[in-house]
């Protein structure tokens, strides 16, 4: 879906709008949790789901994510598309939205302006994406699952990466080159892979191929790092509705790059729980260490 630059700042206004159904607040929790700071709401399933933060005493970052409602998870769309990502695939001039568009339902959710006016916090926004069917590749990812993305950079950028002929995910040609520009060397952990996986108003998904999912064990939850033009930006927890139904409380281990190209704090945990008391589910980023930059290492 071709973006023309006259019209993106008009787009870019209309789609956060449509996305968000809240205004960013500061608070607690709903359990009353004095550490909590609340970000944006926005419409999910039968309930909500928000953007949140947590901080130790001296201001170090205990998690960033986000939290879903009790029935969030109840009626989600069971298939088709929110339409914002088609293509006329097969050139006859019509786009077809049940086989031209991307079968997924995103969500604009910014952090807690504690976060986002951070210069040592280099995480500002949540796109959070509803998969129905999943996505490629068959037989590992097409099963219901959220990806949620936590981004460095603007959503502007983000959302200019527009929908073309190129990959499988059906990107701007030049913008599918872009995104997989090679990576410092010392900025990803070597066993994520470039896999074409360029989707459009997201980037590259470099993934991780030493992962359980792709030795035949069912897709449950999985890491993902994101990249355009040589730089990363976006880290990604990928989860399964089931996943999150089955109430778990567990961290897993991040494999961190090397080196980072902007110094900041950055997680070493994701984090997948649910709340009894209130029924609340929340994914996380946690255990956050402050990195400096390094200067890139090429191959």
């Amino acid at each position: 879906m071709a973006r023309w630059k006259s019209a993106r700042s008009t787009l870019l206004g209309a789609t956060a709008m449509g996305l968000l159904t809240g205004c960013a607040s500061l608070g607690t929790s709903s359990d009353g949790a004095p550490n909590r700071v609340l970000g944006w709401t926005s419409d999910l399933g039968k309930g909500t789901v928000s953007s949140y933060a947590e901080f130790d005493a001296g201001g170090t970052p205990r998690a960033l994510g986000v939290l879903f409602s009790a029935s969030a998870l109840e009626g989600l769309p069971t298939g088709g598309s929110d339409r914002h990502h088609c293509f006329d695939r097969n050139k006859d001039g019509i786009v077809d939205a049940a086989s031209e568009c991307l079968t997924q339902y995103e969500r604009v959710i910014p952090l807690p302006d504690a976060v986002a006016r951070r210069a040592d916090i280099p995480f500002t926004w949540v796109l959070l994406n509803w998969n129905p069917l999943g996505h490629i590749p068959p037989g590992v990812y097409d099963v219901p699952h959220f990806d949620v993305h936590f981004y460095m950079q603007p959503i502007a950028d983000v959302f200019a990466i527009a929908s073309g002929p190129c990959g499988p995910e059906f990107v701007r040609c030049d913008q599918f080159e872009a995104a997989r520009r090679p990576l410092p060397a010392n900025y990803m952990h070597p066993d994520f892979k470039d896999v074409e996986a360029v989707a459009p108003a997201m980037g590259n998904h470099l993934v991780d191929l030493t992962g359980p999912e792709f030795s035949k064990h069912p897709f449950t939850r999985t890491w993902i790092f994101g990249a355009y033009d040589g730089k990363v930006t976006f880290y990604e927890e990928m989860v399964t509705r089931a996943f999150l139904l089955a109430r778990p409380n567990t961290c897993f281990p991040i494999k961190s790059p090397p080196g980072v190209g902007v110094g900041g704090f950055y997680p070493t945990a994701s984090c997948l729980r649910h709340d009894a008391r209130t029924g609340e589910y929340t994914l996380s980023m946690e255990k956050f260490v402050f990195r400096e930059a390094q200067a890139p290492v090429t191959k």
